[in-house]
């Protein structure tokens, strides 16, 4: 699983959280496509079929601040009297300077607030090393500024648990949450069974026989300290006197 699929299990996640609450909700997608979030949009569409059986809704933006403008009003379905769902959960994905020019959107959605069992959260794709960017960018300090807390995975893993903690401060606090990605944990894979990185595998503890220490006093006891060092693969001790 890379960490642009790992948003559309997101999706779907959040989805059953609020089926297994007794809640009926529906989600709403937009946004604009850019590095290192280029494919969000071609995985939403191959999982298209998934998406309307959970009663997800993706509609990719022109630009993205009127994606933004869409997410914003899938918090205001609440005001419809024929309104058939309980709320509907948001997602805006984008660029690093996607971040920038919606930054009227955000400021006055954040304050707009969202839905009791709607909430909102936007992906940032940001660029640090100019890889793919004409400048580099970083998004926490534009979601700052318009008063959206930030949360920053470090693997695919986190992607899903991060992004349905996003949705319950959203909700929680009837503000935006946001997530800023860098485009190296976004390209990696991970198998969906065991996302966690196996550190014993990658990474064998040593087997070292435990250095044999003499019990008696005096010079004997610092020689066969410098003896089991040795042997180990260390330098002898330099420190005499310990």
């Amino acid at each position: 699983m890379t960490g642009t699929q790992a948003l559309v299990r997101l999706l779907l996640a959040q989805k059953e959280r609020d089926a297994a609450a007794g809640l009926n909700t529906g989600g709403f997608v937009s946004g604009y496509r850019g590095s290192p979030l280029g494919a969000v949009d071609q995985e939403l569409w191959k999982a298209r079929k998934h998406l309307e059986a959970h009663a997800i809704k993706f509609v990719p933006g022109l630009n993205e601040e009127l994606a933004a403008t869409s997410v914003w009003g899938s918090q205001m379905v609440n005001l419809d009297p024929k309104v058939q769902v309980d709320g509907v959960f948001a997602l805006w994905y984008g660029k690093g300077p996607g971040v920038d020019r919606s930054g009227d959107v955000f400021k006055h959605g954040n304050i707009a607030g969202c839905s009791k069992h709607g909430g909102v959260l936007l992906i940032a794709g940001d660029d640090h090393s100019c890889k793919s960017s004409s400048l580099p960018h970083q998004s926490e300090h534009a979601f700052i500024a318009a008063m959206i807390p930030v949360l920053n995975p470090s693997g695919v893993r986190e992607f899903i648990e991060f992004g349905l903690h996003g949705y319950a401060m959203s909700r929680y606090s009837a503000c935006w949450s946001a997530s800023s990605r860098s485009a190296t944990p976004s390209s990696r894979r991970r198998h969906s069974r065991s996302i966690r990185w196996r550190w014993r595998s990658r990474f064998p503890t040593p087997t070292r026989s435990p250095p044999t220490v003499s019990t008696s006093a005096g010079p004997t006891r610092r020689s066969s300290r410098r003896t089991a060092c040795s042997a180990n693969g260390c330098m002898p001790c330099s420190n005499t006197s310990a």
